[in-house]
């Protein structure tokens, strides 16, 4: 199996480099293409105004000035010689993606793009306290290989990704895995704090609040809050379908005119 790896927490990050020490344990031909620089939130934006440069650190292991999407897309179609990946691992991610959240979080956007490029995508994200001294990523780096593996063998549609997220729990405390569906927080936890800067100017921080909502049983974030590994199937058809429906007999037919 030949495995591609890229993130959105940069080259440097942890994260990726507990992602190899995972990947390593699936394959032995693992390659690796991750942004330069943090991409954070990137979504699935592509790097369209601009050259992407890319940075070769190994014989299988590259950097590059785009963003997760631009890395996967290089990765499979540029990068990696002797043909595309049969699988891509996404992250992984410094903090849960769950909820609406995924429709923002580069790790999943960089599944997505191994999902339309035809290759199976899986994002993984390490949901964590923002103590320095935690061992961030244990619970992650101790049960992905055995998740991703069992993932392959089983096997999922052409047009979904998987994204896993891991509790922030010591090996010993993590629960069961419960395959889940995306949740929806009922409380705003994204903030912008407005600052002043040296020269009397205002400008703004934008993060997110740890607060905590109540989600309904069977979600993502229910599963997490919980203390269980999440693995949610997700797909980009944003259809809804019921108003579809209900629109069909309002709207369809010959174009209305003022």
């Amino acid at each position: 199996m030949r495995i591609l790896l890229t993130n959105d927490d940069g080259i440097n990050a942890e994260g990726l480099a507990v992602l190899e020490r995972i990947a390593a344990q699936l394959s032995d031909d693992v390659w690796v293409c991750a942004p330069e620089y943090e991409q954070s939130g990137a979504s699935r934006a592509l790097t369209l105004a601009e050259p992407i440069r890319v940075r070769k650190l190994g014989e299988r292991k590259f950097a590059t000035t785009g963003t997760p999407t631009d890395c996967v897309m290089l990765g499979v179609r540029e990068l990696m010689e002797g043909g595309p990946p049969d699988l891509v691992l996404s992250g992984v991610n410094r903090g849960a993606n769950l909820a609406e959240d995924v429709t923002m979080s580069g790790t999943v956007a960089g599944a997505i793009e191994a999902m339309a490029l035809g290759v199976p995508g899986v994002a993984l994200s390490q949901m964590g306290s923002y103590d320095p001294s935690d061992n961030y990523f244990e619970a992650a780096e101790a049960f992905a290989p055995g998740i991703v593996k069992r993932l392959v063998e089983v096997g999922w549609p052409a047009d979904v990704i998987m994204n896993v997220n891991f509790p922030a729990l010591p090996v010993d405390k993590v629960g069961e895995v419960e395959v889940t569906r995306q949740g929806f927080r009922d409380v705003q936890v994204r903030i912008a704090e407005k600052r002043t800067d040296l020269r009397g100017r205002d400008y703004y921080w934008i993060g997110f609040r740890p607060e905590r909502s109540k989600p309904e049983e069977g979600t993502d974030l229910r599963a997490l809050y919980e203390g269980r590994i999440s693995v949610t199937p997700l797909h980009i058809d944003l259809s809804h379908m019921a108003t579809v429906y209900a629109m069909k007999g309002a709207l369809g037919g010959p174009p209305p005119r003022l």
